[in-house]
């Protein structure tokens, strides 16, 4: 065991898991203000759901002994045999206690990215039924395909830091989610304005902060790929942000708080999958690239009719996917290399990559939504909807007027 490797993880995933409030404080201040716990309670108890279920049974489906290459085996349950001490024919230099909980804060706020997608009109208890079974039954799997020695990592597709277990997975599932749970009561007749941007400015920071433990932490040992994977997730988003707001400008005439935090948030996203295999022009590339692609994205969900509350689709889903093709064309990290490097077979690995994630994800997450809704219902009724969920599902206000 290292001492230094160690304490770099746990630091690591204490900088993940503050990024679950981020996220929460993120979205809290893109609803309108009668929504707004309901909101940022849709985050926060992610952090008591997801984790119990990721020690109980979560960890051994993604990281227990391979079956078929398709999911883990039971020889981790209640973490049993997750130990204090490396073994001696591991190749980390950190105990699998502190890899465990460093892949659970990973396992918290990916169900939570969904949340966006249908935020202000799901009710609270399928929510979390939902976001239950969305866990165990896509999200525990993509991570042992990919992280765990399943066939996408048999494959070679690379994802350093969760392009397809988290981005894309949450972004094919957000599209289910609009699809099936409708638009908002009133959306495209009536504003759905923004009630605290300042609150979104606050938790876009601690997303930006907490990617650091997000990407630089996927290394799992403190060294030169942790230092690099840092700072091309810094120059990622400075670029994607610069990049959202300039198009924002030529396009509407002016540069908005909101496409800056949305920009640094596409360039966090499409960086993820690269951040270990790629250099800093690259990583700068890519962000300039990633915030006009998915400010189109997000402009394109009006003309296809779908009523994505928080942009889920359009930054993670789109930002993911473009991460994860362009860690085909850049990667150059040791055997890891792209085209643009000599090796072509990667681009088109990462591809089949992609599809197989979007398919799984989506079909599986508009089936998980469609058993719900049958046995529960999602949906808020047009009463509740209208109060606000605060109210209806909480009992509870945001502010005092």
């Amino acid at each position: 065991m290292n001492a230094a490797d160690t304490g770099f993880v746990l630091i690591s995933a204490a900088l993940v898991m503050f990024m679950t409030p981020g996220l929460a404080l993120f979205y809290g201040g893109m609803v309108r203000s009668k929504n707004v716990l309901g909101t940022l309670m849709q985050s926060f108890i992610l952090l008591g759901l997801v984790s119990v279920l990721w020690a109980v049974v979560g960890y051994t489906l993604a990281f227990g002994t391979d079956v078929g290459s398709l999911i883990g085996g039971l020889d981790h349950l209640f973490l049993k045999d997750v130990g204090l001490d490396v073994a001696e024919d591991s190749a980390l230099t950190i105990p699998p206690m502190a890899f465990m909980i460093f892949q659970c804060m990973f396992a918290v706020i990916t169900p939570a990215l969904i949340t966006g997608a249908f935020a202000e009109r799901m009710k609270f208890g399928p929510f979390l039924l939902f976001s239950a079974l969305w866990l165990l039954a896509i999200y525990c799997p993509m991570a042992h395909w990919v992280w765990g020695g399943g066939w996408m990592a048999e494959m070679g597709a690379l994802d350093f830091a969760g392009g397809a277990v988290v981005h894309m997975s949450s972004g094919a599932a957000a599209l289910a989610a609009c699809i099936v749970c409708g638009k908002r009561r009133g959306y495209g007749k009536e504003p759905h304005i923004p009630h605290n941007l300042p609150m979104t400015i606050l938790g876009a920071g601690i997303l930006w902060f907490g990617w650091f433990g997000f990407n630089a932490g996927s290394a799992l040992a403190a060294n030169g790929q942790a230092a690099s994977a840092f700072a091309v997730t810094h120059f990622a988003a400075a670029a994607a942000a610069l990049a959202w707001i300039g198009i924002e400008w030529w396009h509407r005439g002016k540069p908005t708080t909101l496409g800056a935090a949305s920009g640094a948030v596409a360039g966090l996203v499409a960086i993820t999958p690269a951040a270990g295999f790629v250099s800093s022009m690259p990583a700068i590339l890519m962000g300039l690239i990633v915030g006009v692609l998915c400010y189109g994205a997000v402009l394109l969900k009006t003309r296809l009719g779908y009523d994505d509350s928080l942009d889920v689709v359009g930054i993670h889903g789109v930002g993911g996917t473009f991460g994860a093709l362009a860690t085909g064309l850049f990667a150059n990290y040791g055997d890891y290399t792209g085209l643009f490097y000599g090796n072509p077979g990667q681009l088109w690995i990462q591809f089949l990559s992609v599809v197989a994630t979007w398919v799984f994800c989506f079909a599986g997450s508009f089936i998980l939504l469609k058993l719900v809704d049958a046995l529960f219902g999602l949906r808020a009724d047009p009463e509740s909807e209208m109060k606000g969920l605060d109210i209806a599902e909480h009992s509870e206000t945001g502010y005092q007027w």
